[in-house]
């Protein structure tokens, strides 16, 4: 089968073209042929070396989201037969093969069938974003009907996510973002609020829409300096999740305020064995959402092929997209 390994860590030019066997099913695992997978800064980390907990060893092929149909299922899986179409967070980290390849091993514990309302290059799009936002809004923020809660990055891979299931779940929904193109996104997809944060100070809008108060619930998918303006932004006794805490902040708010603060690292879950039934279960779920038209990703315009990877993880590097890379296989 064709694939795009890496040989050494390193700049988007490390990926190419080669040729390695079909991977041979395996207890509990599924054959999926490749149909497309969208990138994920993880996906960059990984490729740089930066991540080495988590890096798979080397030669590797990369990216964890995927979508595609069953080709071989091993004898005692039940739930998927050749022909499904499926999609999951599935690979391309520490012990396991990535979707850029015509054909992907993958434990079936990691995958769900795919949304027959979208396409495949939407499916692809989907997992690592969408798992992600459910476990900080639902697990560690524990959100609800009725709940107030500030997004950060309205036109992101898990921002735009994050504004659809907490108003899947009847919550009330503030977003920022840093033109009016990106809080149009958000307005779009359901945001109550959408709060130009390059116009507006945290102390402005949080006295406009909290009263001074603060933000009970935070969400922020940015990191780095925006952490701190969450920080800022919290109410007394508030929660702030966030997926992006590689980076030094002073701490003294979380005591002043006494905060809770959450980090979600999905890839810990995908790695640990006792929690990948849960990751699938939880995407039975989030098909459930899509089918019923409350969910549906942002896909950017540009769509790549699996021969263009260089290009899309240079594009996702720039900062230049809006929503989620997709990389389409014409092989």
């Amino acid at each position: 089968m064709k694939a795009q390994v890496i040989r050494s860590f390193g700049d988007a030019n490390v990926f190419q073209l080669e040729d390695l066997p079909v991977p041979r099913v395996l207890a509990g695992h599924v054959l999926i042929e490749v149909k497309a997978t969208s990138v994920n800064p993880i996906d960059t980390k990984v490729r740089s070396g930066a991540v080495p907990a988590v890096s798979p060893d080397l030669p590797a092929v990369l990216h964890g989201d995927v979508a595609g149909v069953v080709r071989e299922v091993a004898e005692d899986v039940t739930n998927f037969k050749q022909g499904d179409e499926v999609y999951g967070l599935a690979g391309g980290f520490k012990g396991m093969g990535g979707a850029l390849a015509q054909y992907m091993l993958v434990d079936e514990r990691l995958i769900a069938h795919k949304p027959k309302n979208i396409t495949m290059e939407e499916a692809a799009a989907i997992p690592l974003v969408t798992l992600t936002a459910w476990k900080a809004l639902f697990q560690r923020a524990k959100i609800g009907e009725h709940d107030e809660v500030l997004i950060h990055g309205a036109a992101g891979g898990v921002g735009h996510i994050a504004i659809q299931l907490a108003k899947w779940i009847g919550a009330t929904v503030y977003t920022t973002a840093s033109n009016q193109a990106k809080l149009q996104i958000g307005k779009d997809l359901g945001a109550d609020v959408a709060i130009n944060y390059k116009k507006s100070s945290v102390q402005e809008y949080i006295d406009r829409y909290t009263n001074g108060k603060g933000f009970f619930t935070i969400f922020d998918t940015v990191g780095g300096q925006n952490l701190d303006n969450s920080f800022a932004a919290a109410a007394k006794h508030g929660t702030i999740v966030t997926i992006a805490a590689r980076s030094t902040h002073d701490l003294t708010p979380l005591h002043s305020k006494g905060l809770t603060f959450h980090v979600v690292f999905l890839l810990l879950d995908v790695l640990n064995d006792t929690h990948r039934k849960e990751l699938g279960e939880t995407l039975k779920k989030i098909t459930n959402i899509i089918e019923q038209g409350k969910l549906k990703p942002l896909i950017d315009s540009n769509v790549f092929s699996f021969d263009e990877v260089t290009e899309a993880h240079q594009y996702l590097e720039s900062g230049q997209a809006v929503g989620k890379i997709v990389l389409v296989n014409k092989w």
